[in-house]
Formats: structure tokens, sequence, C-alpha cells
């Protein structure tokens, strides 16, 4: 038997009769109607197989695909605090009962589960980003957008294996864009939730190719000197929390995509200001207000560039009044709007 999971959550396309027993679903909330014009979150959201995404594509309007990484295992590793396995969890829930005005059609493939590993340090996390790596590449490759539901940041070398994966970045330009107050290229001797960056610029390298890394939001006092100069010999962009106002952001992104064919856009919550994030492992100190970040993901998804996003390091039992998951709702919304 595997060490991570499946689970394959039953989105609900459900009416009035059967919302009591909706209730028991990630997927559900207040019923204004069946009517197109009532439709929230929870009404429109339908089970993903390969099948329904691919004849759900018209050609012109990809069809979104949720795909959720329930791991704590990389913030342990990294000596974080837990429970951001809970988060794709808190961010359906906080999705649910938003109106919805997509004009694509959205699936939910439920999430991969990686269980804690031992005071030792064994894991299944490498097999975790595995499994999540094969079923994002068969959503990509069935024409859909997808967007990953962290999970710590370990979710985004498991988005890397993903997009390597398919067919659709092949050949491409490729970039990486987080949003994130740490760089994330910690030389550790197991993946962490520190470290999937370095991981991506050493699988790019064996590959023969440079890692087209940019980060937005850096903190200075959150990153020692050895990561800078990691950064730096990576050949790294990257622009300080402090720096980062609607136009430099939006320069340093519109600089970043110019030489690109797709991007892969990573949003480690930890980039905003605590009190607009408080449900994170690691709450900044300053971070980069919500606003420009929203102008930064309109910007990335307006580019027609982005092949995949992922939003990570969503710890709900450190939450206040679900704050944290509801930014990260919004921001999901955002990228498929």
């Amino acid at each position: 038997m595997s060490d991570s999971t499946l689970s394959t959550v039953s989105p609900n396309t459900v009416s009035r009769d059967t919302a009591r027993e909706a209730a028991f679903t990630p997927w559900s909330g207040r019923h204004d109607g069946d009517a197109p014009g009532h439709r929230r979150w929870w009404q429109a959201v339908r089970p993903f197989t390969p099948e329904a995404a691919a004849a759900a594509y018209d050609g012109a309007q990809r069809p979104a695909v949720l795909l959720g990484f329930a791991s704590d295992e990389g913030v342990r590793r990294n000596k974080g605090r837990i429970g951001a396995a809970h988060g794709p969890a808190a961010i359906r829930g906080a999705l649910s009962p938003l109106a919805f005005h997509l004009d694509r059609h959205v699936f939910d493939a439920g999430d991969v589960v990686v269980p804690l590993g031992t005071p030792d340090g064994l894991g299944p996390l490498e097999e975790g980003q595995e499994r999540f790596g094969s079923v994002l590449a068969s959503a990509l490759d069935a024409g859909a957008l997808t967007v990953g539901l962290g999970g710590g940041h370990e979710t985004a070398y498991a988005s890397y294996l993903g997009v390597i994966g398919s067919e659709r970045a092949g050949g491409s330009r490729l970039g990486v864009l987080n949003l994130d107050a740490h760089f994330d290229l910690r030389d550790e001797p197991r993946a962490t939730s520190g470290t999937p960056f370095l991981q991506m610029a050493r699988a790019e390298a064996a590959e023969g190719r440079a890692l087209q890394y940019a980060a937005l939001g850096i903190s200075r006092p959150g990153n020692t000197r050895a990561l800078f100069d990691r950064a730096d010999e990576l050949g790294a962009r990257y622009l300080l929390d402090e720096y980062t106002t609607r136009a430099t952001a939006e320069s340093f992104v519109e600089d970043f995509l110019a030489d690109l064919d797709a991007v892969y856009l990573t949003i480690d919550l930890d980039v905003l200001p605590a009190h607009t994030a408080p449900g994170v492992s690691a709450p900044a100190s300053l971070g980069v207000p919500l606003e420009v970040i929203v102008a930064v993901v309109r910007r990335v998804a307006a580019s027609g560039k982005l092949l995949h996003a992922d939003i990570a390091e969503l710890n709900p039992s450190l939450d206040v009044d679900g704050r944290t998951a509801r930014v990260a709702a919004r921001l999901v919304d955002t990228i498929l709007g």
C-alpha cells in the first residue's frame, strides 16, 4: 500500500432538497437558487476526471482543476509549526460560499494526503510529491488550468514535478514566480518546505537548463546571507518586501514574463502581512499588502502564460476567524477569474 493516498473529494451540485447531505462534504453553502445567476462555488465545482476536463475545454477558456496537497511533513522537517495539512480543506470551505462569476468549468481532483514521518526524520513526502505530480500532469494534459492547494511549501516541488512531467510544458521556456517572504533555497540532505526551489534548480541543471526563478516579497531579516548568495549564484531575480509597491511589483513581473513562454506561479501566504494572513507557520513582520499581491496575480493571469498556480502554508490551527483561509480563497478566485 502507498504511504501517501489520493482522497477524491466528491463536489456537489445539489439542490435545496439535498443541502443537508451536502453539509457533510467540503463543498456546501448557502442556496439562493439553481439558476446560473445565483450560483456559488459549492454549486459549480464537479469531480475531476481527465475525460470530463477534456470535454469541458472548448479551445478558448481552459477548465480549472483544483488539487490538494495535504502535507505537513516538509514543514516538520523544516522545524516549522505544523498544521498546513488541513489547508486544502480550509480553502475549499472558504471558497464554497463565494459567488461564482467564472466563465470556465471547475473540477476538484481531491487531495494527495502525506502522513507525518517518524521522529527520526523518515517519511513519505517524496512519494507524495511524485503522486501529486502525476495527477497534476494528467490534468494539465487534459487542457486544464490547474491550482494546487497546500499544504506546506513542499507543495512547490510537487507542482514542479507535475508541470515538468506534462506534455504541455515540453519545449516551453518555463519560469517559476514565487510570491514569498523566503527564498526556500535551503541546502538540506532531504526535502523540506525550505528546499523546493533549490531542488528545482538542481533538477533543471541535470537536464542542461538553468532554472528561471523569481521571488517577490523577500524579507531580508527572514533569509540568511548564505541564502542571498545562493540566489545570486543561481541567477534568481528578487524584489524585497520593503520595496514592493504595486508599481515596482508589476514592473518586476512584466520583466520576468517577457522572456518566457509559460509560468508556474506559487504563493506562500507568509508573503502577506501578519494581520492579513495570521494563519501561517511564519507570520510576516512586514509583508506585502494584499492589494499588491492581487495586482500581481491579475497581471500573471492576464499574460496568457500561466500554466499552473498553487497556494501554500495555510495553517488553519493558527488562523484568526478564518481570515487567512478567506484570503487564500479570494486568491484562487482571482487566479481563475
